[in-house]
């Protein structure tokens, strides 16, 4: 089924406790000189962040225009959002939590891309003036800064596709992926952030569960939309619950479970509609426990057909369901110096278990063959990959090189 995006009619805007969105100011149905005018209202929240304990951003201004190609430095087109400085940790917004940070009137049409203009950090930072984009690595008290080349400037581009209808709110959330965001820049210690943001409708739908609060701080939970975006989160490290928010209808999700040194486990045929609102997989009393497993190493570099290196690509690890689904096990940014990357995967075969409403979950083994994974590269220009993509591991421990080349 197709995206059913989320309009409601213009009235005053009543703040939630929700945690990250974009709210504020109401617009009529028209202009002062009659242009038929809707009103924008976004929101962010974050998908999972893989080895930080807090990941820092500060957004100035969110610029929208109507075409995807325009570009960031010219004026013609484009309408502003200044945003109150604030200093927002996207590891916050986990499980579909947001904060409200403004609205904008708009011209009523279809809107093809935002920018996000970030705020410098400062030469000199202290307690009074922090660093505006940061990390803190797990375990660590210490922040660094976060380099962002051309966010202060022309902004971050990301695609967009909505409309903005006379008369109307078009609710809209900002999905920043932090873990794929953040890329480390070779032995320098340095980190830039090169934003992976998906710009997707504000629904009243969401997938729930809940995993064995033991393994809950050490997974991820993910499903793929219709439009093949991955959207992840990470359980309460307490309760184990988890949630999946904002998705768009669909008869079939595959929902999947996986972390370091665990059996993957996937849930097929999920099904997601407007009219059932939230999905239920289990109960807290029922959780996911994933089985234990050893783990072999994926490594490699990417590079094109012409043996330059792909610092801003992202290589994936799938495993094929012998039901016919694909599920991700485990992806990572490669280094932005080398273009290397690493992928610990368990040996294990996955389990499997099809949603039944009002049905505990039943997993079994998947007949799949132990310790295949698909290895696959994607990087910004290139769209094939030409180095075959399967890959069977060797035994626990070991480490298989396997290096990439794309090809535009």
């Amino acid at each position: 089924m197709g995206i059913r995006r989320k309009f409601r009619p213009l009235q005053p805007w009543a703040w939630s406790g929700l945690a990250l969105a974009i709210a504020g100011l109401v617009a009529c149905g028209g202009s002062s000189d009659g242009t038929p005018t809707g009103t924008l209202n976004l929101a962010m929240t974050d998908a999972p962040a893989c080895g930080y304990d807090h990941v820092y951003v500060t957004v100035n201004t969110i610029r929208v225009h109507q075409s995807a190609a325009a570009d960031g430095t010219e004026l013609l087109g484009w309408r502003e959002l200044s945003i109150p400085t604030q200093r927002i940790d996207l590891l916050s917004l986990t499980n579909g939590v947001l904060q409200e940070l403004g609205s904008m009137p708009l011209p009523a049409g279809n809107y093809q891309q935002l920018r996000l203009v970030l705020a410098d950090n400062p030469a000199n930072p202290s307690t009074a003036n922090p660093l505006a984009n940061a990390l803190v690595l797990s375990g660590s008290n210490t922040e660094i800064p976060l380099t962002t080349p051309s966010a202060q400037q022309s902004g971050f581009k990301l695609q967009a596709r909505f409309d903005v209808q006379s008369g109307q709110v078009a609710d809209m959330v900002l999905d920043f992926d932090a873990c794929r965001s953040i890329v480390k820049a070779g032995a320098s210690g340095r980190y830039n952030l090169k934003p992976v943001v998906a710009v997707i409708p504000r629904l009243t739908t969401a997938i729930e569960g809940f995993v064995d609060p033991a393994v809950a701080s050490g997974v991820v939970v993910s499903t793929r939309d219709p439009d093949n975006n991955v959207r992840a989160t990470v359980p309460n490290p307490v309760t184990g619950k988890f949630t999946l928010a904002y998705l768009p209808e669909n008869t079939s999700y595959t929902v999947v479970v996986a972390g370091q040194n665990l059996t993957t486990a996937a849930i097929t045929n999920v099904p997601v509609s407007l009219a059932m609102g939230v999905t239920r997989l289990n109960t807290a009393q029922t959780p996911i426990v994933p089985s234990a497993s050893v783990m072999a190493t994926v490594a490699g570099v990417v590079s094109n057909g012409s043996s330059a290196l792909l610092t801003d690509a992202r290589v994936s690890a799938s495993q094929t369901l012998s039901t016919g689904q694909s599920v991700q096990v485990a992806s990572t940014g490669v280094d932005s110096v080398t273009a290397e990357y690493t992928l610990a995967l368990p040996l294990a075969a996955a389990v499997k278990a099809p949603y039944v409403s009002g049905s505990p979950l039943v997993f079994t083994t998947d007949s799949m063959v132990t310790g295949r994974y698909n290895i696959n590269g994607t990087a910004t220009g290139y769209t094939t990959q030409s180095t075959n993509p399967v890959l069977d591991l060797g035994v626990a421990g070991s480490t298989t090189v396997k290096d990439l080349v794309l090809v535009p």
